[in-house]
């Protein structure tokens, strides 16, 4: 009896370690070593080599197993499946700078990747339907995650905004909407839509979504001339390969940009297994919601009301509405809590008239001031100002007299987002120009972008590393604007 157990428990000990991965791997075996294991193994018919044999053996074993175990042997529970990645995560987890970053999202940082973590429950969901749909990989999620940490208000020192960092020109160049009243790059579903339009043109450009990557990061003209001024040293490799042999190379590309790659790898790596690096994630739950649709000027916590929900519930559903209320001139499709939609037109006809108002209507009085009529109406002259912007005060700040003033209601201001213009790029200066990126149109050429931006043909490929002008559809360029001075004494001559 006790040679058949442990004739079983041996054969069960080896089925096991033939059906699954070890969680970590395991150390380099030597020759002496592994001609021992090969040699106890040997007695133990597992399989001859036919597709089938191994899953008998380990029926029939687990059957003999139970009879002398009990139960708990064949219900104990299988192990935990290999993570996988559709980017190339494997390749490249023992570069220096993925480890570094490991150890940033596990170490310092780890209570802020976790909570970013957290809110990935929330959008990566919708995220990666939409990577799939495109045919792109599910797991270019995590680009946004190291460039916003999943959050849909995150504005950068550069006025790049939401979960995808677009500057207000490329996210126009995508389709998104970025005015005084909606900015579609804070909106979780639209941004990603812009977003995967873009890293699209950017692979298509380069071949590579590490090279995309670094583009989206650092500019589509200086990967394209990093890679033209690192050509010997990127010589044979091909796709992903390439970014790293570019990064190593010199110091051409922003250390930001050089980090980007890795930064993204690391945070692939930690994401997928947070538990194997001692974090664990309370997973925010996903972004689900039901539409309506409303008229112009429709404040926020009137739909709230006829929804059901909070104030607060309506706003982080519809991040992308500024001011408090849905834009003035058109009906908007609006999105409330799942269940909410049901019955929403008849409450919503059902609301007080002050509910439903946005506004009341006033007119300057003598002597009065945007400080004066703030006051009169209870609000702050910074929102009197966001509703009156066409309301132009003396020198002296007095206001004409009879100008009509649109006073807003105190809901209609806690609704409202307190940001500045977001269709004012705060890249560079109006002394020397700005630099952005322009997404080529089908017909346009290099002159006609040129004069667009009040620069060259010669700048635009010198900034691009062109070395000719023909152009595709879709192409997206760097370009550096003349400053407005330069731009007016062009138009001037």
């Amino acid at each position: 009896m006790k040679a058949k157990i442990a004739v079983v428990t041996m054969a069960v000990l080896v089925t096991a370690c033939h059906g699954s991965k070890p969680d970590t791997a395991p150390k380099p075996a030597t020759a002496e070593s592994s001609k021992d294991t090969l040699t106890s193994v040997a007695n133990i018919p597992l399989d001859s080599g036919k597709p089938d044999t191994v899953h008998v053996a380990q029926r029939d074993l687990t059957h003999e197993a139970v009879k002398i175990f009990g139960d708990s042997v064949a219900t104990a529970p299988a192990a935990a499946a290999e993570p996988t990645w559709d980017i190339d995560v494997r390749s490249f987890e023992t570069h220096d700078r993925v480890v570094y970053f490991v150890g940033r999202f596990t170490g310092p940082s780890s209570d802020r990747f976790v909570q970013e973590l957290a809110r990935g429950g929330r959008y990566e969901p919708i995220i990666r339907r939409k990577l799939h749909a495109a045919g792109m990989p599910e797991d270019m999620t995590y680009l946004a995650l190291i460039e916003s940490g999943y959050n849909p208000h995150a504005y950068s020192s550069a006025a790049a905004v939401g979960l995808w960092q677009f500057m207000a020109s490329t996210a126009r160049g995508t389709g998104l909407r970025v005015d005084w009243w909606i900015d579609e790059r804070r909106d979780p579903v639209r941004s990603t839509d812009g977003a995967i339009k873009f890293l699209g043109w950017l692979k298509d450009q380069f071949g590579s979504y590490y090279l995309a990557a670094a583009a989206y990061n650092g500019g589509a003209g200086r990967v394209s001339r990093g890679l033209k001024r690192y050509a010997d040293e990127v010589e044979g490799e091909s796709g992903d390969s390439a970014f790293f042999s570019m990064a190593a190379a010199g110091n051409y590309l922003r250390a930001e940009t050089r980090d980007y790659v890795p930064k993204l790898i690391a945070a692939a790596l930690v994401a997928k297994e947070p538990g194997k690096y001692g974090l664990k994630v309370s997973y925010l739950p996903e972004f689900a919601y039901d539409t309506v649709t409303v008229g112009g000027a429709t404040p926020l916590s009137a739909i709230a009301k006829a929804s059901s929900a909070s104030l607060a519930d309506i706003q982080d559903l519809n991040p992308e509405v500024l001011r408090g209320i849905t834009p003035p001139d058109q009906r908007f499709v609006v999105r409330v809590p799942k269940g909410h939609a049901d019955g929403f037109d008849s409450a919503y006809e059902q609301l007080a008239s002050s509910d439903r108002a946005a506004f009341t209507r006033s007119s300057v009085k003598k002597g009065e001031t945007m400080s004066s009529i703030a006051q009169r109406a209870g609000v702050s002259v910074r929102s009197l100002t966001w509703y009156n912007r066409g309301l132009k005060a003396t020198k002296r700040g007095r206001l004409p007299i009879g100008e009509a003033v649109l006073l807003p209601s105190s809901a209609v201001v806690a609704g409202a987002l307190d940001i500045p213009d977001p269709s004012v790029e705060k890249w560079g200066s109006s002394k020397r120009g700005s630099t952005t990126t322009h997404v080529v149109q089908k017909g346009e050429t290099l002159g006609r972008i040129a004069v667009r931006y009040g620069t060259t043909v010669t700048g635009l490929m010198r900034l691009n590393g062109m070395s000719g002008s023909r152009l595709v559809p879709g192409q997206v360029l760097l370009v550096k604007s003349a400053p407005r001075s330069a731009r007016k004494k062009s138009k001037a001559a």
